[in-house]
């Protein structure tokens, strides 16, 4: 595995409402090296995607780094103007978003969104950009490129149009690239060809990629490493054979617990009780404790500490503390 690419060190964003900031990211870590695929998971809500929005400098207008540090290739870009983030942006960082009928332009056609940051980051001319862009849609499996850079997205399937989203991304050979569910609303089929491109011109291009997502599958398929998230913080962290063979937290059981195994015919599901907790619902403790089985009064009370498993599996539970 390479160099380090990406650290997060402690970083809260909050958003500003009418009942006061609100804590999205509470105080969350972590790293990611070039070559190597890192997936953020847990339930809609735990903060995922605003960790990611965090990263990219994407925030909505009320939302806002209050606290922490980013470092890209060891600089800081956490505070950078906008003007300077722009320039990173699409360039160093690109982002597959999640639903690609909404974050592409209905009006313009592929062509020119695929245009748009070669002319905007490499100074390409219009036609350079054009048979670049045609280059581009061949690389991620678009048949007919020269006649699909001329339509626009209503036109194109939706594998097609996620398959646009990756070209866009990778049109600048960023170093990181963040994948926000970059298989959702996709069948089965064509979300393993979008996993498997994903993967491939990671290997080709040595990027480091963010995966978000809430499908254990697709961890299983494409992670290096695995952090877990909850309620807005870090729970677990550790390789992806060390979270799927030897999980420690409860949360982290109970998602994989959740996830349907075919080979075994007498497995059960066992869904988690109850539901996240809302962003300004204060809580004491661990903030699993309320659906958490093996919760005692220590769990209500206090927050529990960051446990080395191993030199690269971390766990916050008071379980664990124990047999330590």
């Amino acid at each position: 595995m390479g160099e380090t690419l990406l650290e997060v060190k402690n970083i809260v964003t909050e958003f500003r409402t009418a009942d006061g900031q609100l804590p999205a990211v509470r105080d969350v870590s972590f790293s990611l090296k070039k070559g190597e695929t890192l997936c953020i998971v847990g339930e809609s809500g735990c903060g995922k995607s605003i960790t990611s929005l965090s990263v990219i400098g994407l925030l909505p207008s009320n939302g806002k780094i209050t606290s922490g540090e980013i470092l890209y290739e060891g600089a800081p870009i956490h505070n950078l103007p906008a003007e300077k983030m722009r320039q990173i942006r699409g360039n160093k960082i690109s982002m597959i978003f999640q639903e690609p009928m909404t974050a592409l332009n209905p009006v313009l056609t592929i062509g020119f969104q695929i245009r748009e940051p070669l002319m905007l980051h490499h100074k390409l001319s219009k036609s350079e950009a054009t048979k670049q862009g045609i280059e581009l849609l061949k690389q991620v499996g678009i048949p007919y490129p020269e006649k699909r850079i001329d339509q626009y997205p209503h036109e194109l399937s939706g594998g097609m149009r996620q398959r646009v989203m990756i070209a866009i991304a990778l049109s600048c050979n960023p170093g990181l690239l963040i994948a926000d569910e970059p298989t959702t609303a996709l069948d089965v089929t064509i979300q393993a060809q979008i996993l498997d491109l994903i993967n491939d011109l990671k290997d080709k291009l040595n990027m480091g990629v963010m995966m978000i997502t809430h499908d254990m599958g697709v961890v299983a398929e494409v992670a290096d490493r695995v952090m877990v998230m909850y309620a807005g913080k870090k729970v677990e962290e550790g390789l992806v054979e060390e979270i799927f063979n030897n999980p420690k937290h409860p949360y982290t059981i109970g998602l994989l617990n959740s996830v349907p195994n075919v080979d075994d015919p007498d497995f059960e599901l066992e869904p988690i009780p109850g539901s996240l907790p809302s962003l300004n619902e204060q809580i004491t403790g661990c903030r699993f404790h309320a659906r958490c089985k093996f919760a005692s009064d220590i769990c209500r009370n206090k927050e529990p500490q960051v446990i080395n498993v191993s030199d690269t599996h971390k766990v916050s539970c008071w379980l664990e503390t124990e047999v330590h």
